[in-house]
C-alpha cells in the first residue's frame, strides 16, 4: 500500500517537473551554448569559448545596464509595497464601498503593458499631455516639462508607471493576507484601549511579514525582467538613462544581431532571479514555513 502511495504521489508531480524542464531548463541550456557563439541569428556561427563573457565584464554599456536594474529593482519595491499594503489592508474591510473602491483600484490589471506604455507616453507628452495640464492648472511649474525625454528622471517616471501597473496585483496578495487575520486579536487589542494605528502596527505588520516577503520577491524579481513598458515609453532613452539589462539584452541580440552577448545578458537575467529568490527567503526564514498566525 506505501509503495503504491509513493509511485502515485510521482504520478502527481511529473507533469510540473516536465513543464520545468520543457520550458525553463531546456531553454536556459540553450541560452548558455549561444552565449558562447559568435552569430547574427542569420550566418554561420562561430565558437568564441568565453569570449562574450569577458566583453560583458568589461563592457560599461553593460555595467551601466546592471546599475539601472539595481536601482528599478530598488524604486519599485519603495513605491509599490508601502501602497500596496495600504490599499490591500483597506480592502480587507468591511466599511461600506470599498468593494467599489477596489474595482478602480484593480484596473490597471485589464490592460496589457503596451497599452499602459501608449496612453502614459500620451498622457506625458510635453505638448499636449494631461499631467503637464493639470499640474498648471494647480500652479504646479510652468508646464512643458519633457517627463520622458530627460535623462535625470526618466528612470523615476517610468519606475513610477511600472508601480502604477502592478501595485493592484500586490494590492490583491496583501487584501488576502489581512483577511486571514483573526478578528480576535483586534477584538482583543481593542480592549485594552489600543489605536487604529497600534492594531496596525503590532498586529497587522506582524501578521503579514510572509506575505510581504512573498511581495517583495515577486517585485524584485520581476524588476530584473522589464522591457516592454520601458521599450514602449523611452525605449531605453534618452541616450541610455533607462536601458536595463532586458533592453540592453534586446538590444545585443535583435538590433546589434549579437545573439551570443544578447544571451550571455539573458543567462544573467535568470541567475540573478533565482539568486535573489533564494537569498531573500533564505535570509528572511521564510523557507522554514512557520505559521504566520503568530500569538495564538
Amino acid at each position: 500500500m506505501g509503495t503504491r502511495m509513493n509511485w502515485q504521489r510521482w504520478l502527481m508531480v511529473v507533469p510540473a517537473v516536465l513543464f520545468f524542464v520543457v520550458f525553463a531548463l531546456f531553454p536556459m541550456a540553450i541560452a548558455v551554448y549561444y552565449s558562447g557563439l559568435q552569430w547574427n541569428g542569420i550566418g554561420a556561427a562561430k565558437w568564441v569559448n568565453l569570449m562574450n563573457w569577458q566583453q560583458v565584464l568589461h563592457d560599461g554599456e553593460a555595467l551601466h545596464a546592471l546599475r539601472l536594474t539595481g536601482e528599478v529593482m530598488v524604486l519599485s519595491w519603495v513605491f509599490q509595497t508601502p501602497v500596496s499594503l495600504m490599499v490591500g489592508v483597506f480592502l480587507a474591510g468591511r466599511q461600506k464601498h470599498r468593494a467599489v473602491f477596489g474595482v478602480f483600484y484593480f484596473v490597471p490589471l485589464l490592460f496589457s503593458s503596451v497599452a499602459i506604455g501608449v496612453t502614459w507616453s500620451y498622457m506625458l507628452n510635453p505638448n499636449f499631455g494631461l499631467i503637464d495640464a493639470l499640474l498648471k492648472s494647480l500652479h504646479f511649474g510652468s508646464g512643458n516639462q519633457n517627463w520622458l525625454g530627460n535623462t535625470h528622471i526618466a528612470l523615476l517616471v517610468v519606475s513610477m508607471i511600472i508601480a502604477w501597473q502592478f501595485i493592484p496585483f500586490h494590492s490583491l496578495l496583501y487584501q488576502g493576507g489581512a483577511k486571514q487575520i483573526p478578528d480576535s486579536l483586534y477584538e482583543a487589542a481593542t480592549i485594552d484601549g489600543a489605536s487604529v494605528w497600534s492594531n496596525f502596527f503590532s498586529i497587522t505588520l506582524p501578521q503579514l511579514k510572509y506575505t510581504i516577503i512573498t511581495s517583495s520577491v515577486l517585485i524584485l524579481t520581476g524588476s530584473l525582467t522589464y522591457f516592454d513598458l520601458i521599450y514602449v515609453l523611452t525605449g531605453g532613452g534618452p541616450g541610455e538613462s533607462s536601458t536595463v539589462l532586458a533592453m540592453d539584452m534586446y538590444k545585443q541580440a535583435f538590433v546589434n544581431q549579437n545573439i551570443g552577448l544578447g544571451s550571455v545578458l539573458a543567462v544573467i537575467l535568470a541567475v540573478a532571479g533565482v539568486l535573489l529568490s533564494i537569498l531573500t527567503l533564505r535570509f528572511t526564514g521564510f523557507n522554514r514555513m512557520e505559521s504566520q498566525l503568530e500569538g495564538m
